[in-house]
C-alpha cells in the first residue's frame, strides 16, 4: 500500500478526532430531566437539557462532560471514540440522597421552633412580636422605594369630623400624580433596580461571556446597557437564571458587534 496514502489517512483520522463535533445526548433519571446542566469542562462549553432530557453539546475526543442537577448526583463522562463516531450517547443519573448519621449532642430538638428555642438554652433577643407592636420582616426598602411609597400613600387626609365620624381621602397621591413626582420616582426605582441587575450580571457572567466572545473593554459598559434596553432583560433579572441570561447576552453580543462595526466614525 502506498505509504503516502497511509500517512494521509492517519492525518485525517487524527485531525477528525481533534475537532469538536456536535454530540446529541439523552438523560435518563428517576425524576425530572428538564434543566439539567451539561458542562464541557475541557472546552468550557455548556448547555441544558430540555423537558425530554435531550441536549446537544460540542465536544472532542477525551473531553470531560459534567452533568449536574439539584436532585441528582453529579456525574462525569469522558468522550470516547465510540461516542465521537456515533455522535450520540445516553447518560444515567442517580438520585441524590443525603443520609446523615444520627448524632445526639446536648438537648433534644423537636422541630417545634418555640420548644427548641426553650430547650436549647439560648436567650433570644426581644423583638416587636414580644412587645405586641407591628414590625417589618421583609427586605428593607431603598431610599427611592421609601420615597415612592410615601408619595403614593401618606397618611394625610382631607376631610372633617361630622358627628364623630370622618370621611376623608388621601391628598398626597393626587398631588404627586398631578405634579409628576410619582412617575419620576417610579422611573428612578426602575433604573436603580436595572443598575443593580446589570452590576450582578457583569460580576457573575462577564468572565465566561468575554472569554469565548471577545469584546474590547472600552465597549463593555455600553454593551450591558444596550442589553438592558431589550424588554427581555427585565424578565431575565426577575427570574435570575444564569444559563438563560448568558444565552441572551451571547445573542445580543452578535448584534451589538454588528452595530459598532457599522457605526459611522465621528
Amino acid at each position: 500500500m502506498d505509504p503516502t496514502f497511509i500517512i494521509l489517512s492517519l492525518f485525517f483520522v487524527i485531525n477528525a478526532h481533534s475537532q469538536s463535533v456536535d454530540i446529541k445526548g439523552k438523560i435518563n433519571a428517576p425524576h425530572e430531566v428538564d434543566g439539567i446542566h451539561i458542562i464541557n469542562k475541557t472546552a468550557n462549553r455548556f448547555t441544558i437539557s430540555n423537558n425530554h432530557g435531550e441536549f446537544v453539546i460540542q465536544a472532542k475526543l477525551n473531553d470531560t462532560i459534567l452533568f449536574s442537577g439539584i436532585s441528582y448526583q453529579p456525574k462525569e463522562i469522558i468522550i470516547t471514540k465510540l461516542i465521537i463516531a456515533s455522535k450520540e450517547f445516553t447518560v444515567y443519573l442517580e438520585e441524590l440522597v443525603n443520609v446523615l448519621d444520627e448524632v445526639l449532642v446536648g438537648k433534644i430538638l423537636t422541630g417545634d421552633l418555640s420548644s427548641d428555642i426553650a430547650n436549647s438554652g439560648v436567650e433570644r433577643d426581644i423583638n416587636f412580636f414580644d412587645l405586641g407592636i407591628p414590625g417589618f420582616t421583609g427586605k428593607p426598602l431603598t431610599q427611592s422605594e421609601r420615597r415612592l411609597k410615601e408619595a403614593s400613600g401618606l397618611d394625610l387626609t382631607l376631610g372633617g369630623s361630622t358627628g364623630g365620624g370622618g370621611v376623608g381621602m388621601s391628598i398626597n397621591p393626587i398631588i404627586n400624580g398631578i405634579s409628576g413626582r410619582t412617575k419620576r420616582l417610579k422611573e428612578q426605582v426602575r433604573l436603580e433596580k436595572m443598575d443593580e441587575c446589570i452590576t450582578k450580571i457583569k460580576s457573575d457572567l462577564s468572565d465566561i461571556l468575554f472569554k469565548f466572545n471577545g469584546l474590547d473593554k472600552d465597549y463593555r459598559v455600553e454593551f450591558f446597557y444596550y442589553c438592558a434596553d431589550d424588554p427581555k432583560f427585565a424578565t431575565l433579572c426577575a427570574f435570575n437564571d444564569d444559563f438563560k441570561t448568558l444565552e441572551f447576552l451571547k445573542g445580543k453580543l452578535i448584534s451589538f458587534k454588528t452595530n459598532i462595526q457599522t457605526k459611522p466614525e465621528e
